[in-house]
């Protein structure tokens, strides 16, 4: 079924046995709708359609598949929507799903700008969310909320990871390349945090608009810092066009590294080995790490060509985790679910021995990554050999210190 609001298309794949007769195996009362209805609201048409777009809808259709379709004979609803990277458009989707279309939770919400609306929305609102697309810590931070989860990575802990790992391998001094809004400066700041506290020094920085065409200028004055590292604090397309034009410039020829601070499988497969060889970045998951992780990767290739990153991997987590947390509350009563989520261990394809804190932010190992040669790859998708593994409580802040106004006591 297909609709449209306010320019955005919204796609509703229906699960296996719905309709009214489905429900009756639910006890009486114990869910408010004729559906357990999941929306993920993402960028599916933009700078960041491929970073989760619709590989992180059909990932969510494969969580609910995987859980069985129903919970306590109540179907699942999965729907979809396209928030073009504007706060008003998602919080007018999301509005409408809460309002008028019975949606219990919404995943993914790519653009950190969107996140803290949607977020803020669904606190008012009383319903659950979990970003899987966006960056900013502050989601779990000062802007936590007590529905709101952060789920497969954040601006800490891809500063941790990459940021850390190359200032003590010598590159330290660093130039940022920053996007301009809430999840660039969230990551240059968690970043340049990391660079000084591994006696690091930070030279200066730059701000490019969302989208960005020509970065001609915005590398010229990176390469005239003379930084040993210039830090991409930007993500998708806007990434790899710099990535793109510093090699036009000689940048990396010139003795200075590129540090991709927000850069998944997709976007490196879309730049290819030859112009994305060498790069170090930080990714929560990769699909050949196990037997588990490719198993996993061919079932989503087979369903959409491609192999799925971290933040799809994620949605896929989110999603099950979400069910998994209604199943064990028996309702789909916000409170009940919320206490389940944050009691009940993420064990699954994307991480094992998951928890979620107080803040909601869910703490799973990280993982340092340089992306192969094309001499080292063996096929399309083999792209990166790790690092290093990052312990998630190295990654990501404890409640205490993450500056969460709901869980500044906690230990």
């Amino acid at each position: 079924m297909i609709r449209t609001f306010g320019g955005a298309v919204l796609a509703t794949a229906l699960a296996l046995g719905s309709g009214p007769a489905a429900a009756q195996g639910a006890a009486a009362g114990a869910f408010s709708g004729n559906a357990l209805r999941i929306g993920v609201l993402n960028d599916q048409s933009g700078l960041y359609a491929q970073f989760g777009g619709q590989g992180s809808v059909e990932a969510a259709r494969m969580a609910v598949e995987d859980f069985g379709g129903k919970v306590d004979g109540v179907p699942i609803e999965i729907l979809a929507a396209d928030h073009q990277n504007k706060p008003d458009i998602a919080s007018g989707i999301a509005r409408q799903w809460y309002d008028r279309d019975g949606v219990d939770a919404i995943m993914e919400l790519t653009t950190s700008s969107v996140a803290l609306a949607v977020q803020g929305l669904s606190r008012e609102k009383k319903k659950i969310t979990i970003t899987t697309g966006a960056a900013s810590s502050d989601l779990t931070g000062k802007a936590c909320t007590p529905y709101g989860y952060h789920w497969a990575y954040d601006t800490r802990a891809l500063a941790v990871g990459t940021g850390g790992a190359l200032t003590r391998a010598g590159g330290d001094t660093w130039f940022f390349l920053t996007a301009d809004y809430a999840f660039g400066s969230a990551l240059e700041a968690d970043t340049s945090r990391v660079v000084l506290a591994n006696n690091g020094k930070v030279l200066g920085s730059v701000r490019h608009p969302l989208s960005n065409q020509d970065f001609s200028s915005f590398l010229l004055q990176a390469q005239g810092s003379k930084a040993k590292v210039i830090g991409l604090a930007n993500a998708g397309l806007d990434t790899s066009n710099a990535i793109k034009q510093a090699a036009e410039y000689g940048i990396v020829e010139g003795g200075q590294k590129l540090a991709a601070l927000l850069f998944t499988l997709s976007e490196v497969e879309g730049l290819g080995l030859k112009v994305a060889q060498g790069l170090t970045l930080t990714e929560g998951w990769y699909w050949d790490a196990n037997d588990e992780t490719r198993a996993f990767g061919q079932r989503y290739m087979k369903r959409t060509g491609r192999m799925p990153n971290m933040i799809q991997a994620g949605t896929y987590s989110a999603v099950l985790s979400y069910l998994k947390a209604v199943k064990a509350a028996g309702t789909d009563e916000t409170e009940a679910v919320n206490a389940k989520l944050k009691a009940l261990p993420v064990d699954d394809v994307f991480a094992h021995g998951g928890t979620v804190q107080p803040n909601g932010r869910m703490v799973h190992d990280m993982y340092l990554f340089e992306v192969k040669k094309p001499a080292e790859s063996k096929g399309p998708w083999d792209l990166y050999k790790q690092l290093a593994t990052i312990p998630g409580k190295e990654a990501y802040a404890s409640p205490a210190e993450s500056g969460c106004p709901l869980t500044a006591a906690a230990k």
